[in-house]
């Protein structure tokens, strides 16, 4: 099995790394964390600019139509810059609407190629793992649908244009298209500092996108295990790399630290955790666009482990490394153990992901 990206995937990486290493700087996010901004628009207007929005867009909505390998591309980017805007649910969630809705629901994309809108993702209920069928309902009522029941930690979800939310219907189990501003919101704090909510559903308006058996809320469910894998492998990737040059530059006793053989050990720990994070992701993102959904389940459910577990403990060793200026929050590397500690927390922990690997075997 050959991981390596094509041609058209190398130029998308390329672009990507190109725009975010010139636009993500660390006075740039410096300066947003401090304007208490949700996101950083006008990154999120040249992401639209250059592309990466609309790559994993279908052509109904003027996008270029790729898939789940192009979305974790541009994904793990945004972990390794850890660029503060709402690329993770958007894409997410555009890739499912490109699966499983109508071509309306398609073509209503197509604000989100240009970066005028974002979306959001909220698979999983509080207190209940990502993969349990859900305790929220839906209804028939006239001509619509309206949901009641609750969901988890929902990031960006107040700056959604919609929010899709899986529910129980007497079919089956539905997806649906819900507008924030027809919910109840609670905001909920997070390490890493951008805004998320908790939803309250009470005879909230709901779009159904796809079938009712189940298959769109699964499609959900495995494209959020892969954007959030792909961008904690991009946050491993710029926490090594920030680290790798911290231990070859500083010295201690007239010596590189790169130059003891316990330091080569943990930074090797994490080269690994990393690498074995990357061969899930690329795994699964790749199965998923082969339409092999049930051989990808497997793949996300060790990336999601690898994720919440191996990938978690590397980054308290890039902290280590780096000795008390590891935790200063006026050096970077804070940035990347937050989010890497945000997105464990979204997979609901080391625990949930191992009860996932055992019902799967």
């Amino acid at each position: 099995m050959d991981f390596n990206l094509d041609e058209t995937q190398t130029d998308l990486r390329d672009l990507a790394v190109d725009l975010l290493g010139r636009e993500v700087t660390p006075a740039r996010l410096e300066a947003h964390e401090k304007g208490g901004a949700s996101y950083d628009a006008a990154l999120w207007r040249s992401l639209a600019q250059a592309g990466l929005l609309g790559v994993c867009l279908p052509e109904e909505a003027g996008g270029a139509g790729r898939g789940p390998v192009e979305m974790a591309v541009v994904l793990r980017e945004i972990g390794a810059h850890v660029a503060p805007v709402p690329a993770e649910q958007s894409l997410v969630a555009a890739q499912v609407i490109t699966r499983y809705g109508s071509r309306e629901q398609r073509e209503a994309l197509a604000p989100l190629a240009d970066g005028e809108i974002s979306l959001a993702v909220a698979p999983s209920e509080p207190g209940r793992d990502l993969g349990a069928p859900p305790v929220t309902t839906a209804r028939e009522d006239g001509a619509g649908w309206v949901l009641d029941g609750a969901r988890g930690t929902t990031p960006y979800a107040a700056q959604a244009a919609r929010i899709l939310v899986p529910a129980a219907t007497p079919a089956g189990v539905g997806l649906f298209l819900v507008n924030p501003a027809e919910a109840g919101l609670r905001p909920v704090p997070t390490s890493t500092g951008e805004p998320a909510a908790a939803l309250t559903l009470e005879g909230t308006p709901g779009e159904l996108v796809g079938p009712q058996d189940g298959t769109a809320s699964g499609g959900l469910r495995r494209l959020a295990l892969a954007g959030n894998i792909a961008v904690t492998s991009g946050v491993l990737a710029g926490a090594l790399a920030l680290t790798t040059e911290y231990i070859r530059t500083r010295r201690q006793f007239g010596r590189a630290l790169a130059e003891f053989q316990a330091v080569t050990v943990q930074i090797a720990d994490v080269y690994i955790a990393g690498r074995a994070l990357d061969v899930a992701v690329w795994s699964g993102a790749w199965r998923l666009a082969e339409g092999a959904d049930e051989e990808a389940e497997a793949d996300l459910a060790v990336g999601a482990l690898t994720a919440a577990d191996q990938a978690l403990r590397a980054l308290y060793t890039c902290q280590h490394l780096h000795g008390g200026v590891g935790v200063d929050v006026t050096y970077p590397l804070h940035r990347y153990f937050a989010w890497g500690k945000h997105h464990a927390h979204l997979l609901g922990g080391v625990e949930a992901r191992l009860d996932t690997i055992g019902a799967l075997v």
